[in-house]
């Protein structure tokens, strides 16, 4: 999986599939606030789309990059990993590619 290829070691891969997770996502014009919450844990992000920004990763690690808003949908490349990201009706949907 791309979290094994994110260096997460396989016991919190396997924790990480049984919880689950709230995604808060605030917009104010290109600028967003992207807050996940997995059991006690909050990891907040924040970004304005096509400026570069740090991003911090599942493992901790803060990372540049830029968010682009493609179609509708975030896009943003991580390392190895592209991350997309969309709201489709009342669903957000978020596809890794490697």
């Amino acid at each position: 999986t791309y979290l094994f290829l994110l260096g997460l070691p396989d016991d919190l891969i396997q924790k990480g599939k049984d919880i689950k997770s709230i995604t808060e996502i605030v917009q104010n014009d290109n600028h967003f606030v992207v807050k996940v919450t997995t059991g006690s844990r909050v990891q907040s992000n924040e970004f304005t789309i096509g400026k570069e920004t740090e991003i911090e990763n599942l493992t901790n690690e803060k990372i540049k990059a830029t968010v682009n808003l493609v179609n509708g949908k975030l896009v943003v490349k991580l390392k190895e990993v592209t991350s997309v990201t969309e709201l489709s009706g009342d669903l957000l949907i978020s596809v890794r590619l490697l």
